[in-house]
């Protein structure tokens, strides 16, 4: 008969290999041995086929849920634009160092410079990137 502290074991169990070798599996299994362990304690005659299964289906069902809020936050990170920075800077604020003369100038965004494209604007004035094409900003002034 197994009871409710094996389960705690091979929750244990699988916490230890997910810290030695993180892949962001083993833990949702934990969780699903964890949570039999829970009806386990609270259900006590629960034959071994029964906590199997809710095991089980705990398992497929944690593995599910820790799949799509991980999806969700990855794609909201900053890494979204990791190669396409540019596109990170689309509806935020710089002040110009130099002026925009023929609708081209240059813009210093942290510890790069950009070109610019936008109307003819004198150095110091405040504009918002509206658009990028490749390695070229849009703006528009703010």
């Amino acid at each position: 008969m197994i009871v409710f502290w094996h389960w705690l074991v091979v929750a244990a169990v699988f916490a230890v290999i997910e810290v030695a070798v993180p892949a962001m599996v083993c833990i949702w299994f934990a969780v699903a041995a964890f949570g039999t362990a829970a009806i386990a304690w609270l259900a006590p005659d629960l034959a071994w086929e029964h906590q199997a299964l809710i095991f089980a289906a705990l398992a497929i069902a944690s593995v599910a849920i820790g799949r799509v809020a991980f999806t969700r936050s990855r794609m909201r990170s900053s890494e979204a634009h990791l190669n396409r920075r540019a596109e990170a800077y689309i509806g935020r604020t710089f002040t110009l160092e130099r002026p925009i003369v023929d609708g081209r100038g240059r813009l210093r965004v942290d510890d790069r410079v950009w070109l610019v494209e936008g109307p003819d604007l004198p150095a110091g004035t405040r504009v918002q990137v509206t658009s990028v094409n490749n390695t070229l900003l849009r703006v528009t002034q703010f």
